[in-house]
Parts: C-alpha cells; structure tokens; sequence
C-alpha cells in the first residue's frame, strides 16, 4: 500500500498502541477472530485504538429505485476516516461518512448553534453514547474537477483527520485523502494546491474488488438481476459467495475473477465499455453529457439502423438456431445498403443501436469467461450501467441467450462506486479483516424456526452471547423465565411459543421495568426537569394489570399486525427475504402478546407504552429499522406542496381567528396516525390532502376538552390583563407529513413571529409514521422555501444556511429574533416517559416556559395526566373508542385541548 513516508506518518503508532489495537480481536474455537467481548450494556467503542466499521444492522436508505443511495450504518459507534475518491476518465466518484449528528457543515452549525443558545458548554450535546452514520455516494465529471473540489472544500470534508486513532496529529497542510482510478496521479498536484492535502494512491483493481466484497457481503437489497424491466433483489450468502466474475464497465471493461479476500485475477476485459459508447454517441448524435446519450436511447428504434434476423429472412424467426425475427444479425448493418447521411438518421435511434452494441458485446464475453472458469454467478458494475433499465436488460439477455438460462446477469445499486467504495476500506482497512472475520456473523433466533433454512438476520454484539435476544429485556432467574421458543407442529399460542412449566416462585407485578429501545439500554438518559414531581409521576393512562384493558389492548395490537407487516415488507421491496423476515417478526411480537396474555406479570410492570416499545423493538430486531420510511416521504411531499396556501390564508386572519384556526389544523392533522386502524381505514378512502381538509372542516367547539379560551387569554390577553410572550417552548411532535407540516409548523411559526425561541422535540428512532429529529430539519428546510418566518428562524436555530433556500412569498413584513431548534428526545416509541429522556432535551428544557405535547402517544396513551412546573398544552384528535371512553368519557375522532398553568 502506498503511503506518505515523511515523519508525520500517521500508520506509525507506537508499539503500545499497536498492541492495544490487536488486544480488540482473539481466537474464537473454531479458529475465527472474534471481538474481545465488552462490558454487559456498553456500546462497543474503542477510543485511542483503530477504529471499526460497524455494518450490524446496516441497510441503504431511501426507495428502491434511487440511484446511488446513501447506506446507513445505525450502529457506528467509532469516528472513522470520512473521504475517498476514485478518479477515473470519465467520471470522478466521491464516497464520504458522515455522523448522524454531523454529516454535513450545515449540521455542524446546527450543533453549535444549539449549544450556544441552550447554554452547553461540555462540547458536546449527548452524554450518552452517539450511534450512527451514514456513507455518501457523489459522482462529478471529471473534466469538472473543480466543482467536485468545490463541493469537498464546502463541507470541509479534507479537514476530518483520517487517521483519528493515532497519537500524533497531523500539522495543517498535510492531510491525506485516499484515491484510486488515473485522476490519483493526474490530479495530485491540484488537490495539493487547492485543498492543501497530499493524494494516497490505492491500486485500482484491488479497490474494485475491495468495494463488491463489501457490498456483496455486508450491506441488503445491494445485488438485485434485471430481466425484461422487473428487478429483483438477490439475497447474497457471504459463506458462499466465492467465486464470482466481476465485470467493470468503466470507460473500458475489466473482467476479473474474484476467489476470496484479497484473491483476484484480471482474467480479460475489452476496451470497448462506457468510453466508446459515449465517445460514439458524442460523435453521432452531438450529445453533451453521458446521461443525455442515455435519455435519449429510451426514445429510439434501433431497427431502423440495425439489420435484424428478420430483415434477412423476409421478416421470419431463423428457427433452426433459436434466432427470433427481432435479433440483431449485424450493429448499424442498414446503414451499408440504404443510401442516407447521417443527419438523415434520427439521433435516438443512433443512440439506442450503439447501446445495444455494446452492452451485447460486453455480455457475450463475460458468459464466454464465466464459462471458462466455470462460474455461475456474474456481478456488472461500473458507470457505464448507471442503473439504467435498458442497459441492463440488454446485458442480462446476452448472458441469458448464450449460457441458454444457465447464468444470472447480477447488478449492484452502487456499481460505479466500487473503487470509491474499495479506497474508503483502505484507511488501515477500518478494521476490516476483522470485520469480514466476525462482524457478519449473523443469527435470527426468533424468525429461524419457523421460516426454515439458514436466514441473515442481526448480528451479535458478542459472539459469546448464545441466548435469545427477548432474554435481553427480562429479568433471568427465579423470578422471570424467558420464553422458549418450540417447533411450529403441536404447539400452542399465537406464536407458537409455549411458556415454560417452571416459571418460577416469586413473580411480583413490578419484579422490572420492560427495558426496550436502543437507546434506553444506555443508563446516562436523563429525567425531564420539567416534571413537577417525577416520583409521583406516571407516563401510562392505561392501566394494564386490569384484565378486560389487557385483552383489549393486546387484541388492538394483535389485529394491526398484519397491515404492519405489510407496510414493513413493502418498505423493502417485497422481497422475498423481507417477507420471511416479516413473517418472523409477527411470529416474535405474536409470541410476546400470547404469553402477556396467560402471565400478565412475565416482563414486570407494563403499560401501554411498554407495549408499543416493544413493537418497535422487535421490527428493529428483524431489521426493519424504519417500516413507514416510504409512506413519511410521500405524505411529507404531498403536504409541502399545500403549505404555501395554507399560510397565506393564515397570514390574511386577524390574530384571534388565526390563533383558533392553527389549534385546529393541529387537531385536524393529528388524524395521520398510521397506528390506529380507523386512520388506516379512512386512508383508503381519499388522499392525504383531501382528509386533512375534511378534518378541519368538521372542526366545531365546544371539543370533548377544551381550553382553548384560557389558552388565547394566555396567548392574547385580556379586559386588564396584558400577555407576555414565552421565552421558549418545546414542541414534542408526533407524526409525519400533515401533522407536522400543516399542524405543528404553522404552529411554531406563530410562537416565532411573537419572539419566543422554538424547539421541535422529536423522536430519535422511528417508529410507525413518527417524525424523528433526523428527519425533521429536511422538512424545515422544505417549509423554509415558502417563509422568511421559518427561514430566518431557521437560519438563527442552524437548521439551514442562506445558500439552501431562496426567500420565500410569505410574511415579508414580519420581523423574528427568535431561534427554530431540533432536539431529539432519546426515545424510539410512539410514547414517551419523561423519566428517560435524552440530555439535549433536558438541556432544551432549561430555560422552556411552555411545553406542548401533541398526539395521541404523547399527551393521552402517556403524560394525560402528568403535571409540569410551566405552562402546558396538550392537543390530540382521539382515534381509538375505548381510549375516548375511559379517558375523556367521548368518542372516536373527539379533540382534546387542554392547557394547564405551572403546576405548584
């Protein structure tokens, strides 16, 4: 490996050092390294030695047709190095991670801006563990090198230190950045001048391999085939993926046979790839970009260039051969015999011809190697693809036609990256020999016995641990004895799932707390300082050791599986592995729900937001990290799209009526809640828009409670009494799209315009249609577009920078000092006990003189009854009929609005 050989090197630790990182791996019995087990509820981080690439639970993120999405990797726990490049000819590919707390600049200043307005001067927001990050796929042309120069200087991407476990720290100026592909040598000197840092050379082919590897063995719905337009996505066993071919399509073809880690030959290849096809096509058809030569081959014909088997044989099938009509005998073989120019000829069907040509080209001799070495399996990647359909329907039948249905073309979503990918691996691998060697080794307990055969599920923390993974949140003993899990024939329960005979001999109804949730498996979170009296406070309205509430509850929960699973499958493309995940996870969460129901006392004292908790839990356990990922992101778009109406009839109100009408556009856009079934019902019946808008138009007071009239003097004043605006309030949202767009923003907005700070408080994890604080500084930015409110607010809260948006339509003349924040509440349920929650929000809570708990999960399930030392509102649309029974003696749908002074 190259390296910068000067006494600045950061690869030279000192012995110690060395050896401390060594200590993080042993010997496990069967000859594989293992990691050195940490401490019983530590996170496994090991500061002052090598950092580690954690792929547990890794998954890509967004929907299964973006191009190049980013991976999310939940678990990192250690800063790793945060930029590699792989320049090629064509195209430059930049590859960067990034934090969940710090992924860009723009949230760097979020994080600053954060602690200077809420006081922290401990560096640092958490104090608890950060988990989390993400791996950024960018791609520039390389003859724009200054724009991709540009975009890393932007986000000072050269100024992470890429060694960070090393002792010694690098003088200004002497940073590193790893880079493959040609651009490594040509561009040195540039990246030196402009960026101040020195290029690491990596070998080419070894990168590529490196990055598929990666890929192939570490990261789902990666590898997918694609025949006559349908994708399906291809679960790849790591033990048996060796041998494969690995085709690179980059401006010429490589072709190379990959035998293990670090094992690979260049056994051909052909220098006619994506160059010549763009080289041809700029020379034809006068395009100026590749993807402009690509759009425009979706528009062609190319029987009107190529001669086809057809045009040979009077339009008939050369049946004796297998060749139909529509085969292609010779590329561009009319344009021999027909007397034309080449303007004469349409530029689409130029294009679609030249496509043709050589992706059969670059299929024909990669089955003809596959069939030399006699392998089975191909993986195509490289730019040339582009994850283009026609493209790779193409490729796909030429192996198919010539291995007569014996060989799968095979694609990868991020085929281009593959040497980005392969550099990034190379800063001291990241640990990843020891990775490959422990880190994906998988299990799935609960889901194995019933969906048979060996299923990829989630890693363990430590090899060591053998138990079931619902004996993490019971207490073992005799007190607590965790479920066994039985085969599926004579078995009884939901689930399948027997309890144990010997449950032991003191069960008590409070033995332990349901202990769920990431998050809240790390002791530092905090209680909300905000509580008027935490020891008598109690989060759950619904008491669940009452026999007829449990069976109720659990027959809700029951019943709503089976669109959970549903939504949860189809938020991964319907695979044929979501769906046996998704089978084990309603068989987990089933099995849970039986036994609550014979021993009510098996997990201890529980409420309703244990419950929900739990649910959440167990999706993450069976990696369905955000089921409804898909669903926020069409409701989020549909509801921007009106925002902009929404206020400007806002702003046309006087301030009495716009203060009533925002209240109720809270309530009517509560109504999104895809956890009760009557919501899920009235989806079904009309659009996002069209709901919301019936909501607020059946909008009527008095509501089931209402305290709207103390709440406007409070806000307004009255006869003799003067109003005085809140300092800051917190604002704990609840779902995605309406609720928060056309809801709790306008909302935010009105508290901004008066000049009192804001902070969204929301969920760290997701769970059903929640919002999550990483989400929600994108919708801001959105809303940010249409409001120099929001923007300004915004901009003060480090939500966004002035070269995000453009100045909006909306309120001009208004004036705000006032800051728009994001905090996170350290919880991953649609409820929320205030005894945990994180320490950026108990920070946030400071100085906070209103507390506004929207929601069915935050202000009814839990904190209905709770009392704070300032002023509180609570507002939520009811949509369950036993709840509006039990609680507010109403029904489904009724609205509560209820404020309550500091409590003495």
């Amino acid at each position: 490996m190259a390296g910068p050989e000067d006494e600045h090197d950061p690869i030279l630790h000192d012995k110690r050092e060395a050896e401390a990182a060594k200590s993080q791996v042993c010997v496990g019995a069967g000859g594989e390294r293992d990691m050195a087990p940490s401490a019983p509820g530590t996170s496994i981080h090991r500061s002052g030695s090598r950092p580690q690439l954690d792929l547990s639970k890794a998954e890509i993120q967004g929907n299964f047709e973006e191009r190049d999405p980013t991976i999310l990797l939940p678990n990192q726990s250690d800063d790793i190095s945060h930029l590699a490049l792989d320049i090629g000819g064509s195209l430059i590919k930049l590859l960067y991670f990034s934090r969940h707390e710090d992924y860009s600049n723009d949230d760097d200043k979020r994080k600053r801006t954060i602690k200077e307005r809420l006081g922290i001067t401990n560096g640092n927001l958490r104090s608890y563990p950060v988990l989390g990050g993400r791996l950024h796929f960018v791609k520039f042309e390389t003859h724009k090198i200054n724009e991709c120069l540009d975009f890393i200087h932007s986000k000072q991407l050269h100024r992470r230190d890429p060694y960070p476990w090393s002792s010694k720290t690098l003088p200004l100026g002497t940073g590193v950045i790893k880079v493959t592909g040609g651009g490594a040598y040509k561009f040195a000197d540039l990246f030196k001048e402009r960026l101040g840092v020195s290029i690491e050379k990596e070998d080419e082919m070894h990168c590529l391999v490196s990055g598929a590897n990666f890929l192939l063995k570490a990261i789902r719905h990666e590898a997918f085939t694609h025949m006559e337009g349908e994708k399906e996505f291809v679960q790849i066993d790591s033990n048996d993926l060796y041998p494969y071919l690995l085709v690179n399509v980059g401006s010429g073809v490589s072709i190379i046979k990959v035998d293990g880690e670090g094992k690979f030959e260049r056994v051909s290849g052909t220098n006619v790839g994506g160059g010549t096809y763009w080289g041809l096509g700029r020379l034809l058809t006068k395009c100026k970009s590749f993807d402009e030569l690509l759009e425009l081959s979706q528009k062609g014909d190319n029987s009107a260039i190529d001669m086809l088997v057809g045009d040979i044989y009077g339009g008939m099938d050369y049946s004796k051969i297998g060749l139909s009509a529509s085969t292609i005998a010779s590329s561009f073989g009319k344009a021999i015999s027909e007397n034309k120019e080449l303007e004469d000829y349409r530029p689409e069907d130029i294009s679609l011809s030249l496509l043709r040509m050589i992706s059969y080209n670059i299929g024909q001799i990669s089955y003809l190697n596959a069939l030399r070495f006699g392998l089975k399996r191909i993986f195509f990647g490289g730019f040339f693809i582009r994850g283009h359909a026609y493209t790779m329907d193409t490729i796909s039948f030429a192996v198919h036609f010539w291995s007569k249905g014996e060989m799968q073309a095979m694609f990868l979503r991020h085929e281009g990256f593959l040497g980005a990918l392969g550099a990034f691996m190379s800063y001291e691998k990241h640990g990843l020999d020891d990775l490959m060697s422990h880190q994906l080794v998988e299990r799935f307990p609960m889901g194995a016995p019933y969906t048979g055969g060996n299923i990829h599920g989630p890693p363990l923390g430590d090899l060591n641990e053998k138990i079931s993974w619902m004996e993490k949140f019971v207490r073992r003993g005799t007190e607590i004895t965790a479920p066994v899990p039985m085969t599926p024939s004579k078995t009884t329960g939901l689930g399948g799932f027997e309890v144990p005979s010997s449950r032991g001999s003191a069960l008590r109804s409070d033995a332990s707390a349901l202990n769920v949730g990431v998050l809240h498996l790390v002791p530092t979170l905090e209680v909300f300082p905000l509580l008027a009296d935490p020891k008598t406070y109690e989060p759950n309205t619904i008491d669940l050791s009452d026999q007829g509430e449990r069976e109720y509850w659990l027959k809700v929960l029951s019943e709503h599986l089976p669109d959970l699973v549903d939504t949860a499958v189809a938020s991964e493309g319907g695979t044929e592995d979501a769906k046996r995940r998704g089978d084990a996870f309603a068989r987990a969460f089933s099995a849970h729900l039986a036994r609550l129901m014979e021993e009510p006392a098996a997990y201890g004292k529980l409420g309703l937001a244990n419950l929900l908790e739990l649910r959440e839990e167990c999706l993450r356990e069976f990696q369905f990290v955000d089921a409804y990922r898909s669903v926020k992101l069409r409701e989020n778009e549909a509801s921007l799209a009106v925002l902009p109406d929404l206020l400007e009839e806002l702003d046309s109100m006087s301030e009495e009526a716009r203060l009533l009408t925002l209240i109720e556009g809270v309530l009517a856009a509560n109504i999104f809640d895809w956890g009760s079934r009557a919501c899920v019902d009235l989806y079904r019946k009309g659009t996002i828009i069209e709901i919301y808008r019936m909501s607020r138009n059946k909008m009527q007071r008095p509501w089931r409670v209402d305290d709207f009239d103390a709440f406007k003097e409070r806000m307004l004043g009255s006869e003799g009494k003067q109003p005085h605006r809140h300092k800051r309030a917190l604002l704990f949202v609840d779902n995605s799209g309406a609720d928060v767009i056309l809801g709790m923003l306008p909302l935010a907005r009105e508290f901004l315009r008066r000049g009192t700070e804001v902070v969204l408080v929301a969920n760290s994890l997701p769970a059903l249609n929640d919002v999550t604080a990483m989400e929600l500084p994108d919708i801001v930015a959105g809303a940010a577009k249409h409001c120099d409110i929001l923007r300004r607010a915004a901009e003060m809260g480090g939500l966004l920078v002035d070269a995000m948006v453009n100045p909006g339509d909306g309120s001009k003349n208004d004036s705000t000092s006032a800051p728009l924040m994001v905090v996170e509440n350290g919880c991953g349920s649609p409820c929320i006990d205030l005894r945990q929650v994180s320490s950026e929000l108990a920070a946030a809570a400071k100085d906070a003189d209103l507390v506004i708990l929207e929601g069915m999960g935050r202000a009814l399930h839990t904190n209905f009854n709770a009392q704070f030392k300032c002023e509180a509102l609570k507002l939520a649309m009811v949509k369950n009929q036993r709840l509006a029974e039990k609680l507010i003696r109403g029904n489904i749908y009724d609205c509560v609005c209820r404020y309550e002074p500091p409590s003495l």
